[in-house]
């Protein structure tokens, strides 16, 4: 009975090593150097047991994908528990995470963009897109919807306050030395502090 299961924690503990791999390999070359071959080498693996345990380099791309979002929604989580109760600043709280060092990290940043650029040619990875953006849409909509904000505008809203993160995050990321995370964190709190009502 104790070998299945360490078996699976075996299989589980590869999948992970290829997935920190892989955001290794975009944080070195970019998405031109990123190939199975540069994946195994960078885990210290055979190219074979990428192929065992994903099903090409598109899976593994979307998987990582998803684990580093996944990584990103805890931050955003515990940042709202850590706000307490007062509805605006759980909002504040889960939208200006996204400027915490953890969340502004070059290698996360280096993968976040592949996989941003990968969602527009490969169906895994604008699927895996499509599913995470989805879902913290809605956490914004839902943080919003506890703040006032009328049902019939909740969507733009949450679009429009993901796009000034997201490019805030995107410059912060670029050039740290233009704004700081305090100064993004500052413009988000004014902009949606004016959205609410």
């Amino acid at each position: 009975m104790s070998k299945p299961a360490f078996t699976r924690q075996t299989a589980e503990a590869r999948r992970r090593l290829l997935i920190e791999a892989t955001i290794a390999c975009l944080e070195k070359d970019g998405a031109a150097g990123l190939s199975v071959r540069n994946i195994a080498a960078m885990a210290g693996v055979s190219p074979g047991l990428v192929a065992h345990h994903f099903d090409g380099i598109e899976a593994l791309l979307a998987e990582t994908y998803r684990d580093v979002a996944a990584r990103f929604a805890g931050i955003f989580q515990e940042a709202v528990r850590a706000a307490g109760k007062d509805a605006k600043a759980r909002l504040i709280a889960y939208l200006t995470a996204s400027f915490t060092p953890e969340v502004c990290d070059a290698a996360i940043f280096s993968a976040w963009i592949a996989f941003w650029g990968f969602s527009k040619s490969s169906l895994p990875i604008a699927e895996a897109h499509r599913e995470l953006y989805a879902a913290y849409r809605h956490e914004v909509e839902t943080l919003l919807a506890d703040c006032g904000i009328k049902r019939k505008k909740l969507k733009m809203t949450a679009i429009a306050a993901t796009a000034l993160v997201d490019g805030l995050w995107l410059e912060l990321c670029l050039d740290a030395s233009v704004f700081s995370p305090q100064q993004a964190r500052e413009q988000v709190e004014r902009w949606i502090l004016k959205e609410l009502p």
